[in-house]
Order: structure tokens, then sequence, then C-alpha cells
């Protein structure tokens, strides 16, 4: 019994953390080429942070003026929004704009807002723009936050 016990709260904990795939949604070209885009901890705990962490190929460095915008979207209609100056979120990761391209992984970490809906499944994008206008990355996914 307690074997089956174990088991049965190793698999919880597996889905608990479970990551969520995302594609990319840039509809041109990018200065990343992401690999990897990942979030945790997964679900997303509202009024908790969340990191996301991008591995790939910068082509060009990320300067001053970059920023971060976070949207969800159910049954079409926005619910969800959250822009960010994406320099200060690296900068507080220890990485200072600007961001060379020999940096080939990096984590922003933001709130989710208190006023993100609880138990239903958001399409969420996170499209980050470099301080020169270019998308840096479009990223999506089906997600779903709660009360943790």
């Amino acid at each position: 019994m307690k074997f089956i016990a174990a088991v049965a709260a190793l698999f919880v904990a597996a889905v608990a953390n479970a990551q969520v795939p995302f594609t990319n949604c840039a509809t041109g070209a990018t200065d990343i080429a992401i690999t990897t885009f990942s979030i945790a901890p997964y679900p997303l705990c509202i009024n908790q942070n969340v990191c996301a962490t991008g591995t790939g190929t910068l082509s060009t460095p990320v300067v001053a003026g970059a920023k971060l915008a976070i949207t969800g979207r159910y049954g079409g209609r926005v619910v969800y929004t959250d822009n960010q100056d994406l320099c200060a979120l690296m900068a507080a990761q220890g990485h200072p704009c600007p961001i060379p391209t020999t940096l080939t992984s990096i984590t922003a970490c933001v709130l989710v807002k208190s006023t993100a809906p609880a138990n239903v499944p958001v399409a969420l994008t996170v499209l980050a723009t470099n301080g020169n206008g270019n998308v840096l990355f479009c990223q999506s996914a089906t997600v779903t936050a709660k009360t943790c």
C-alpha cells in the first residue's frame, strides 16, 4: 500500500510540474532564434512570480527600451495583460542592457497579477520587442492559473 501511495505522489508531482508546449507566434523575422522556452512553476500561481526561460541565438544586442508584453485570451477576449520593461527584468537577473549576442539563455520573472482568471485555460502570448523596435521573440501556449 505504501508503494502505491508513493507512486501516486510521484505522479501528482510530475503532473504539477508538467511543462506547457510553447510555439513560435512571430509573424516575421525575430532577433532571437528560440530553441527552447519554458515557464516555472506551472500551473501558474496567482499573486506569485512565474519565471520564463528562453534559450536561443541572439542576432543583435537587446538594448534599452526593450519591452515584454503578456496577453491572455479566453474565448477570443483579452482577459489578462501585463507590460514590463524587459531591460529592468533582465537587470534583476544580473544581465543589464545592452545584453550581448553571446548570451544564449535568459530568465525573466514576473508576478502573476491578481486579475488573472483562475482555473480557466487561457491562450497566452509572450511578445518581446527590442529597444530598436524589432521583435525579439513571440511565444504562445494555453496555460492555466490557480490560487495556490
